[in-house]
């Protein structure tokens, strides 16, 4: 009986404790009515209101002085724009080339045409062919004005094929072979671009440098097809590398000539060079 009093005791004691909890919290809720009848668009509206005004300069005091934030740039419009995939550190874009303007398949054709067939080959083979003449090379021409004649038709016919072998393999490769003279001053910096333009092309809208292929194969390919096509049977592989190593030389000293000779509209070149030789023209202001 005794532990039965104590459990209804202690049930008692629950429900009285449950009740005076209850009364508690029910008493605080009816003290604040606003918390529970206020409908939610209004704390929505009051949750705005207080946003706006912590926003606010602290020195306005007048509410009409405060501008309307409904049209102002959001925080994400003043943060500058993502950098491009090909822009970033680790891929930077390509270098766009100062004054660089990628010559039209019509300037290219006109270049070849005067570059292999114009004034200046034909001259040059000439002189060439007067230092073999001298030479007696090859021994098994003969001299005179035959001999020379021959001499001449071989240097053309190489400096032709050499041409045409340098222009055909660009165009099949995208590449730019034309020569732009050196933006910069000084002999010693045009005097290295001249000679790294043997060796190099343009590539792309940008005008990027790219190591040419067809500025370097073209000489050789001009050299082996005389040794093998009209040269005397005793000339062989070797022959033909020596002779393509001569006209790569004289292939860089072109290029020189083009980056120091006067190249204005009263110079001497200006009359007899169409297009610059193999220059590309220069890009219009």
């Amino acid at each position: 009986m005794m532990v039965r009093g104590l459990t209804m005791t202690a049930l008692l004691a629950l429900m009285t404790a449950g009740a005076m909890h209850a009364q508690v919290l029910q008493s605080d809720d009816s003290a604040r009515p606003d918390a529970v009848s206020a409908p939610a668009d209004s704390v929505a509206t009051t949750a705005t209101s207080n946003d706006a005004a912590a926003k606010a300069p602290a020195n306005i005091t007048d509410p009409s002085a405060i501008a309307d934030t409904s049209t102002a740039p959001t925080a994400d419009a003043a943060l500058p724009n993502a950098p491009l995939p090909n822009s970033l550190p680790g891929n930077p874009q390509p270098k766009i080339i100062a004054g660089y303007q990628r010559p039209t398949e019509k300037v290219k054709l006109v270049n070849y045409l005067f570059d292999a067939y114009g004034p200046f080959p034909i001259v040059g083979s000439a002189l060439v062919a007067g230092i073999n003449q001298a030479d007696n090379s090859p021994r098994d021409w003969d001299q005179g004005l035959r001999g020379y004649g021959r001499r001449w038709g071989s240097d053309f016919g190489i400096a032709a094929i050499t041409t045409t072998t340098r222009y055909g393999l660009a165009e099949i490769l995208h590449e730019d072979t034309l020569y732009y003279r050196c933006e910069c001053s000084g002999v010693f910096p045009r005097l290295r671009h001249a000679l790294i333009s043997t060796f190099t092309g343009r590539r792309g809208e940008d005008g990027h440098r790219v190591f040419s292929v067809p500025s370097l194969v073209a000489p050789y390919v001009g050299s082996f097809a005389a040794v093998y096509a009209w040269y005397p049977q005793r000339y062989d592989a070797s022959d033909a590398f020596r002779s393509a190593n001569y006209s790569l030389l004289a292939y860089a000293g072109g290029n020189v000539v083009l980056e120091f000779f006067p190249t204005g509209p009263h110079s001497l070149l200006s009359k007899f060079h169409l297009q610059n030789r193999h220059a590309a023209p220069e890009p219009s202001n």
